[in-house]
């Protein structure tokens, strides 16, 4: 069974989405929370696979709580669902290490997915957020990227897996770049490029090359000043 908890500070909606994850077969819905605080308080003592966690709450902010819970149980999957997909809000979610940012607007069966997603290591993100960073990253590719790929030595631990060849591939599509960019840029046919990718996606682990674009931010491989 996959443990959950929630934190949001409207009952309503906390005492809803329990019972939606509560009818789900594999899930168990251990605790329920008004605000970030009491959700820290709750992890110090007990284990929690993932953890649904709003943005704005009184007492503690999800950001904050976030970063607090993570300290304590490194292991635990945050997911932030809120009704905001705003730029300063996602950024602050992703950097204090939440595992996903789903919209509350989302279908239940989004959000069972992306317990389960988070629970056995995917990211769980919302479709219109995925496509937000794509963008953000593609609006940004002139103004807020470093010049290249970084060297051998520099490369954050989750990307050492990668040869040369799929890093430099990797670092376009964290710019939003298409296949055909890509092989224009790099000089390589479009058959290759695609090869690479698939290849990355694999070493990766992640199933899409937008949640590779996600995995550039995070890594910072791909800068660009968001929120």
């Amino acid at each position: 069974m996959i443990r959950v908890a929630i934190a949001d500070d409207h009952k309503l909606v906390r005492t809803g989405l329990g019972a939606l994850l509560d009818a789900e077969p594999d899930v168990e819905v251990r605790a329920l929370f008004a605000n970030g605080q009491e959700a820290v308080d709750y992890v110090a003592e007990h284990d929690v696979d993932v953890l649904l966690m709003d943005i704005e709450m009184p007492v503690l902010d999800g950001v904050e709580a976030t970063r607090r819970v993570l300290e304590l149980r490194p292991e635990t999957a945050v997911i932030v669902l809120t009704t905001f997909h705003d730029d300063a809000y996602l950024a602050g979610a992703l950097r204090a290490g939440a595992f996903g940012y789903l919209l509350k607007t989302g279908s239940t069966e989004e959000l069972s997915q992306g317990v389960r997603d988070a629970h056995e290591g995917r990211r769980a993100f919302a479709p219109e957020v995925l496509d937000r960073l794509a963008k953000q990253f593609a609006d940004g590719d002139a103004a807020g990227r470093r010049g290249g790929p970084p060297a051998r030595g520099e490369v954050p631990a989750p990307l050492a897996a990668l040869t040369r060849r799929e890093l430099d591939v990797f670092v376009e599509v964290g710019r939003g770049r298409s296949n055909r960019e890509i092989a224009e840029a790099l000089h390589l046919s479009e058959a290759t490029v695609k090869t690479y990718v698939t290849r990355i996606l694999a070493k990766l682990d992640v199933r899409s090359r937008v949640q590779l674009v996600v995995l550039a931010f995070e890594t910072g491989i791909v800068t660009r000043a968001v929120g």
